[in-house]
């Protein structure tokens, strides 16, 4: 005591400030912060009656009992009366909370506990599994070829039996109702290896596999449905689609006229009477059992008191008198079915509902909650192996094919493509098993699926688009041997299904994470909503300790630049863990400055929501790639790999918060200043993203390890079998070709055309016959590679897309 009395007023401010803000960043509890105020009042010699003041005010911000009519009740109504937090809708409310929260919820904290986020279970596919990947599936494979599917608009009906024989309709569906079991990372890996092999394929085996019939039915069916329909639907007697989007109802749910209502049939029992009108519906065209969402009334209240009952879900035979498939979309020229439904007084039986009575207007729940399947399997699934084509493709193709005397690949420009690609790929794959490790084990993340499913489908906009950059004509010029036309064409599709990418980025990411992942704003919500002052209580003054808490982390981040955390490993991963503790308090911080410069209104803000949910989904994905980094054994061949993706996530996190802080008012613009000036990140150097491309341009173990999952094929009629085997022998002879290099700098050999050149080296005896002949067949192969697809003009007035 005596000793605190000694000091200075200045010291002391300092000192208490350290000390406070040392426990406060460590989150230690308000009774013991209290406990210390009281102590530190009473060591430097307060009076009785200022102990008495602070004792009481103390006593009163810890007991709820008495907080919660004193200082939370007056908070309470004032904020009913202003509505200053946002107001949710029916399907609002039934969207966020759909799903569970998963290690969103540790990134929304700002601090998250990383020791957590890499304990998470990392997915090993079952023996069953592989042994389906490496059978049934790679003979799907052989017997696709993706050419001919688009010249055809279909596939031989041989592969349709195959669908069926091998039940690839149903591989989420339980063994007990003669499905596969699969799990999501079974599933993912058998998508993403079909989907490498030709768009169609991926997309028709992956809609029943995803949001639709069988899922629901495993989830919310009746006993009596799921011992019905399953086991159809696994042996693919029949082929289901499902139905929801309307002309003008997309992800609008609200709006949707697809209607039903309740009547007496004549057998005294509730039928349903539909209408529906609904488009982009795939698989609708061979479906056999259509899942139906639409509006339920009982205007007659044949059910209940209930006169509007909701969004409701059917399984509508494609027989039943009424149902008509309208004909055929093109999405793209991509010959995947996909074509519109109608139906006319449709009548079908209660038992048509999922569920029956128990799913009477749960539907929209039913949705949301099984929109993982698509989000966060399929999707991904699909762009993952897309991803890793494109770079096995141009990692190949940039060190076949040369310009001005010299392999594509050594160029700068070109390296930074390569760059880009492989170091995307490497974080969709990271994040594809991240995330269906986590559903694996029970998680229903409906914040993670959704950045998922729109960063997927945009990297991979990306990746193909740069790919073909490096392929130059040999992308544009459709035909057999092109590796990647078909799918440049087909990558906006991704981009519109599951929810418009725009809507998801704007509105879902970070209006659904703020609620459901933030540890405090739903009590509050619910608190208000329901009149419960309680849960209130307990949600506002903990958001307020929470704010407390994340101010104090961001500065002291702020002020060391993150190296006052202590990362899980010390190696080549400890700053960026460090990094993304700074960036997770800096967003957390953030949020709630904006929810409380905004209140309800932040809702409509979808720019600033859009920025905040960039941060999130980087962040999400760094975590990601430092897990699977981890899980891989830490390898330091895939070193510059990790660093460039985790420098490009943080990049990415720096333009964020930089044009948040640009748009959000003054004192985020000062804020915006500090930013700048002291950065989370900045785009990988060019050394850097030399490496990463020089790891997909050298043929061996770490580029096959790199794009394992996909099809490869050892056919040389195969294009992709022919481009890899031109680059593994071309790779092999490059001593060769540097003999040639070394005979020019001596003035051995002086520089012409290739061909020349070799029988030129024979007759100098710089290259043997046999060498010679080695290298005359390298560049056979390189010409091979490089020549594109031609066709007669009767030949080309047959061809489409």
């Amino acid at each position: 005591m005596f000793f605190l009395q000694t000091l200075s007023l200045s010291t002391l401010i300092v000192l208490g400030v350290g000390v406070f803000g040392f426990l406060i960043y460590h989150g230690v509890s308000f009774w013991f912060i209290s406990a210390l105020i009281m102590l530190s009042i009473y060591s430097l010699g307060g009076s009785s009656t200022l102990l008495g003041i602070v004792f009481a005010g103390l006593l009163l911000l810890n007991l709820s009992i008495i907080r919660r009519y004193i200082l939370s009740f007056p908070i309470y109504v004032t904020l009913k009366a202003l509505k200053f937090l946002p107001t949710i809708s029916q399907t609002e409310k039934e969207a966020i909370e759909a799903g569970t929260v998963w290690m969103d919820a540790e990134l929304f904290s700002g601090y998250p506990d990383f020791k957590k986020i890499l304990a998470q279970s990392y997915p090993r596919l079952q023996s069953e599994e592989e042994q389906f990947l490496e059978g049934p599936t790679e003979e799907l494979c052989k017997l696709v070829k993706d050419w001919e599917v688009y010249q055809n608009r279909d596939f031989p009906q041989e592969v349709w039996d195959y669908f069926k024989k091998e039940k690839f309709f149903g591989l989420i569906i339980p063994k007990e109702y003669g499905g596969l079991g699969f799990s999501a990372s079974g599933n993912s890996a058998i998508i993403g290896k079909l989907g490498s092999r030709s768009a169609p394929l991926g997309i028709t085996v992956m809609v029943p596999n995803s949001l639709g019939p069988a899922e629901l039915l495993v989830h919310y069916g009746t006993q009596a449905q799921k011992d019905y329909y399953l086991p159809r639907l696994a042996n693919g007697e029949e082929i289901p689609c499902f139905a929801l989007t309307e002309p003008n109802a997309g992800s609008d749910a609200g709006a949707m006229t697809s209607s039903g209502t309740v009547f007496t049939g004549e057998d005294g029992q509730p039928w349903i009477r539909l209408n529906w009108n609904k488009r982009y519906i795939t698989l609708a065209a061979k479906a056999t059992l259509l899942g139906l969402a639409f509006k339920l009334s009982d205007p007659d209240h044949i059910l209940g008191e209930k006169e509007d009952i909701g969004i409701t879900c059917a399984l509508i035979p494609g027989s039943t008198k009424g149902v008509v498939v309208g004909r055929r979309h093109d999405p793209l020229g991509v010959p995947f079915f996909n074509c519109p439904t109608q139906g006319k007084d449709v009548e079908v039986p209660l038992s048509a509902v999922i569920g029956e009575r128990e799913g009477l207007g749960k539907g929209w729940k039913m949705l949301m909650e099984c929109l993982a399947a698509g989000r966060g399997i399929s999707l991904p699934a699909n762009c993952s192996s897309g991803a890793k084509t494109v770079a096995r493709v141009v990692g190949a193709y940039s060190m076949i094919r040369k310009q001005f005397g010299l392999e594509i690949g050594k160029f700068e420009g070109i390296q930074e493509q390569i760059s880009e690609i492989s170091g995307m790929s490497y974080i969709m794959e990271a994040a594809r098993k991240y995330t269906c490790g986590g559903i694996d084990q029970g998680a229903k993340p409906a914040v993670v699926t959704a950045l998922a499913k729109y960063h997927f489908t945009e990297m991979f906009r990306q990746v193909i688009t740069r790919g073909m950059d490096v392929v130059g004509g040999a992308g544009i010029s459709l035909g057999p041997r092109n590796l990647l036309g078909h799918s440049f064409i087909a990558s906006p599709i991704g981009v519109t299904v599951e929810g418009a990418n725009i809507l998801t980025r704007t509105l879902i990411i970070f209006g659904q994470g703020a609620i459901r992942c933030h540890p405090y704003i739903l009590d509050e919500i619910h608190g208000i909503e329901d009149n419960d002052i309680a849960r209130f209580d307990k949600g506002f003054w903990g958001h307020q300790a929470h704010i407390v808490r994340n101010l104090v982390r961001m500065t002291f981040l702020n002020l060391t630049r993150g190296f006052l955390v202590i990362p899980p490993r010390w190696d080549s991963t400890a700053r960026y863990y460090q990094k993304l503790t700074w960036a997770s308090a800096k967003f957390a911080c953030y949020s709630d400055i904006a929810l409380i410069f905004f209140g309800g209104g932040l809702k409509i803000k979808e720019r600033v929501t859009a920025r905040f949910g960039d941060v999130l989904s980087w962040m999400y994905l760094s975590s990601a790639v430092l897990k699977r980094f981890d899980t891989d054994g830490r390898l330091k061949e895939d070193i510059p790999l990790m660093k460039w993706s985790l420098q490009y996530a943080f990049s990415n996190m720096q333009t964020a918060f930089q044009e948040l802080c640009s748009n959000m008012g003054l004192l985020f613009y000062i804020s915006g200043l500090i930013t700048r000036f002291n950065p989370l990140g900045s785009y990988p150097k060019d050394s850097l993203s030399a490496k990463v491309a020089k790891c997909i341009q050298k043929p061996g173990h770490q580029r096959d390890r790199l794009t394992e999952g996909i099809f490869l094929s050892d056919d040389l009629e195969d294009a992709l079998g022919r481009l890899d085997h031109a680059f593994k022998v071309i790779s092999s002879r490059q001593y060769l070709y540097k003999k040639l290099q070394v005979a020019i700098k001596k003035r051995v050999l002086t520089k012409m055309p290739i061909r020349e050149l070799i029988d030129a080296a024979v007759k100098e005896d710089v290259l043997t016959k046999q060498e010679a002949q080695e290298l005359v067949e390298a560049e056979d192969l390189r010409d091979d590679v490089v020549k594109v697809d031609d066709f007669s003009q009767d030949e080309y007035m047959q061809t489409s897309v």
